[in-house]
């Protein structure tokens, strides 16, 4: 009975964490305008993310935070199922959001900035929907 009792309490332990993420996303799912936003973003900001991850000047816990978050978007299952309405689809981005805030904040907007391929007006939007420092681009 003990191996039976231990599943049953990891695999209550799993639905835990898992309603805990689910509700982390709620609170952090940004507006519809900001979300299609995101997502008209999102060839830019993938490549922004490898850009990061390869750049060896990066400090270590930037680079497994990217290559963590790069390895999270390569796999064919997310936290929360496509079929759920909003959130299904939006998880992937506010997973980005979050991660892209925690390296800003460790290796610097210009090093953001820097590594960005996209347009001036892109980069803004970029940091509006990650909560970056606005300032005057170059």
């Amino acid at each position: 009975m003990t191996i039976v009792s231990t599943l049953l309490g990891v695999a209550a332990g799993l639905l835990v964490v898992w309603l805990a993420l689910v509700v982390v996303l709620l609170v952090m799912c940004p507006r519809k305008g900001m979300l299609s936003e995101a997502l008209r973003l999102l060839p830019d900001t993938l490549r922004l993310l490898r850009r990061l991850a390869a750049d060896p000047g990066m400090p270590r816990g930037v680079r497994i935070r990217l290559g963590g978050l790069l390895a999270y978007l390569a796999l064919p299952f997310d936290l929360v199922p496509d079929f759920v309405p909003v959130l299904g689809y939006a998880d992937d981005a506010i997973v980005v959001v979050a991660v892209l805030r925690s390296v800003v904040r460790r290796a610097g907007t210009e090093a953001v900035q820097r590594h960005w391929p996209g347009t001036d007006e892109g980069f803004a939007a970029l940091s509006r929907l990650a909560g970056l420092p606005q300032r005057a681009l170059d």
